[in-house]
């Protein structure tokens, strides 16, 4: 490949990266506020972010990404930008998933432990904070690999927007070259690369973790 195509597919690296951040931010934002709620005292606050979980984890991701960019427009009177409209439409998908990552790890925690924080006077909050989220997140982190994973295959979808990021600048240059097997095979490679990243850093947080709990 030329110079010219190699900057747009590491142009497309780039747009996918950024991606992949600010939708995994959001959707572990969604992930431990619903979560959480799941485990709520109150069945209204359980039945919110439980409905919220099935309805997000019940639909397409992609059709969620048409129905954020497509649809809210005209609805709202506003147009999100492809960037923030994929952001908005991965993180809460993929945050429905991880709410469930959460509300796991937080039922895994030995009972006795939540009896012991009711005995030391804490309020719920606190029990959270300082019982129950410090052994149950070490435990999260396998699961949430794994999410991230599956999310930065799930960005490809934005190339229906138009978006350039991996796989549409990719298929730009296939057909610019009119070589299938080279330029996916590249492509690939690239995910794979970013993939094993991601995981190599997970995994590092998790033992980092764990030592920290012992």
């Amino acid at each position: 490949m030329t110079s010219g195509l190699w900057e747009l597919v590491l142009k497309g690296v780039w747009t996918t990266v950024q991606l992949l951040v600010f939708s995994a931010l959001l959707g572990a934002a969604v992930a431990f506020v619903v979560g959480i709620a799941r485990t709520h005292r109150l069945w209204i606050v359980r039945f919110l972010a439980g409905f919220y979980t099935e309805v997000f984890r019940g639909t397409s991701a992609l059709v969620m990404i048409f129905w954020v960019f497509f649809v809210l427009p005209p609805a709202f009177g506003w147009q999100l930008v492809p960037m923030w409209a994929g952001t908005l439409a991965l993180g809460l998908t993929y945050g429905a998933y991880g709410a469930e990552i959460v509300r796991g790890g937080l039922a895994a925690v030995d009972p006795a432990q939540r009896e012991g924080g009711v005995a030391l006077g804490f309020t719920p909050a606190q029990r959270l904070r300082k019982i129950l989220l410090p052994q149950a997140v070490p435990e999260m982190i396998p699961p949430f690999s794994n999410l991230i994973v599956e999310l930065l295959k799930g960005t490809a979808l934005v190339s229906v927007m138009g978006m350039g990021d991996l796989a549409f600048s990719g298929n730009l240059v296939r057909l610019a070259l009119q070589e299938s097997a080279e330029i996916y095979t590249y492509v690939l490679l690239i995910y794979f690369v970013i993939a094993f990243l991601l995981t190599r850093v997970m995994r590092g947080l998790e033992h980092r973790l764990k030592a920290g709990l012992r």
